[in-house]
């Protein structure tokens, strides 16, 4: 079967070199692809948005399955285009996707449904999301509803960081009409932890829990990024967490969905905090996270090709999930000024030391090759390394992280650190 797999970023390099061990594919075609995808399917110059280009490609080239990745063609109805021309995709419906898309539509699908999160408020004006921040007390979190490259949460210890979050999002739009609503919400103490759970609409299956690391600096500080680092399993997250999490998180969101006659196909991902107030949703994502699918992808033993399979096709309490034991990290290594602005073009090298250490393979995310490999984007590559114990894990991917070089290249040096500290 020939595949398309939509997206150029980190988690479509993993999903394309998962996709290719399926004894079942044919023809591998990424859109738009990156430095690292073109090793191994064809990179088509088209991109994530442009929906009717990439249903007639698929047609063109008789796509058996066509695989979505990012949040933004999800969000805008890329699948629903693609069903329209009577093509198989994964991935969820434009209404279904409202779950990341919307954070104002997820709050209050949470709220109608019972689902534990924080106390919040949802804004379209200025004075009144300032005047609610007052009134509620610090610290407190900011964020802009729509999609924002995970930019868009900004967590204020003072009425100072509130008003300027504010006026970042709602009045110089640096995140466009993703800031036309806010939602601010209670600031929650304790570990974050992501879930993701495969559906089809009826049945799930629940994926190991995982830990990303969204600050830019170490220690948790700085800003919000999309992701520089995981680690899968979370040590500390046991086997009855995860029931407890499936019961009262997982199950009735999808339940819920269905219920508006929206069910969700694809792949659901709730970020939560363990707060001292017990598990408390911080959002949800409609696709697999980036850089959770690099840790993913290299602990799943299963076919993906059958489980998206299965979740089309309605299948899914017909598939088994198998895990490799032991663990799997990544390590993002970034551009210098990421996430603000920073300088792209930088030659790229050490890659293919660095996959000589033992456990290791590298992803890219922001590459691109013009005769030379260099970078082009905030998060440039994913070091993922797999071990028998989380340390083992660690130790691999750093050790492997350093052999890469380009200008600027920045990557935090205590990714799993709180983990291993709690064991």
């Amino acid at each position: 079967m020939d595949v398309l797999l939509v997206g150029g970023g980190g988690r479509e390099h993993a999903l394309a070199w998962k996709l290719k061990q399926s004894p079942r594919i044919g023809k591998l075609y990424i859109a738009p692809g990156n430095g690292g995808t073109r090793l191994l399917g064809e990179n088509v110059p088209i991109g994530a948005m442009e929906f009717e280009k990439l249903a007639d490609f698929a047609e063109e080239k008789k796509i058996g399955l066509t695989v979505i990745g990012p949040d933004d063609p999800l969000a805008g109805g890329i699948v629903d285009v693609f069903k329209a021309h009577g093509l198989r995709v994964w991935g969820p419906t434009k209404e279904a996707a409202q779950i990341e898309g919307s954070k104002a539509f997820s709050k209050q699908l949470m709220r109608e449904a019972g689902i534990p999160t924080g106390e919040f408020g949802v804004f379209t004006e200025y004075e009144k999301a300032f005047a609610y921040v007052r009134e509620r007390g610090l610290p407190i979190v900011v964020k802009a509803s729509g999609l924002a490259l995970g930019k868009g949460v900004y967590v204020c210890q003072t009425l100072a960081d509130a008003e300027a979050a504010l006026n970042e999002v709602m009045v110089r739009k640096i995140h466009k009409d993703s800031g036309d609503q806010v939602v601010i919400e209670e600031f929650l103490d304790g570990q974050e932890i992501s879930l993701h759970a495969l559906s089809d609409g009826k049945n799930y299956l629940m994926f190991p829990s995982s830990q990303d690391h969204k600050t830019i600096g170490e220690g948790d500080t700085g800003k919000n990024t999309g992701g520089i680092g995981t680690i899968a399993p979370v040590p500390w997250v046991t086997a009855e967490m995860m029931g407890t999490l499936e019961t009262n998180v997982v199950r009735p969101t999808l339940n819920a969905l269905a219920a508006k006659g929206s069910p969700f196909v694809g792949i659901l991902y709730p970020g939560l905090k363990m707060s001292s107030k017990g598990p408390k949703v911080l959002e949800f994502n409609a696709r697999f996270g980036d850089p959770e699918t690099q840790v993913y992808m290299r602990l799943l033993k299963n076919d993906i090709l059958d489980l998206f399979e299965a979740c089309i096709d309605g299948t899914l309490d017909k598939q088994i999930l198998e895990w490799n034991s032991g663990f799997a990290v990544n390590i993002v290594l970034c551009s210098g000024g990421y996430p603000d602005e920073y300088k792209k073009g930088f030659p790229i090298t050490g890659i293919e030391e660095a996959g000589k250490v033992d456990g290791v393979i590298v992803f890219h995310a922001g590459t691109v090759f013009d005769g030379q490999l260099k970078t082009s984007g905030g998060r440039v590559l994913g070091v993922s390394a797999v071990g028998g114990t989380l340390k083992e894990a660690l130790d691999r991917a750093y050790k492997a992280a350093d052999k890469i070089q380009f200008e600027g290249k920045y990557y935090r040096r205590d990714i799993g650190a709180k983990a291993l500290a709690l064991e």
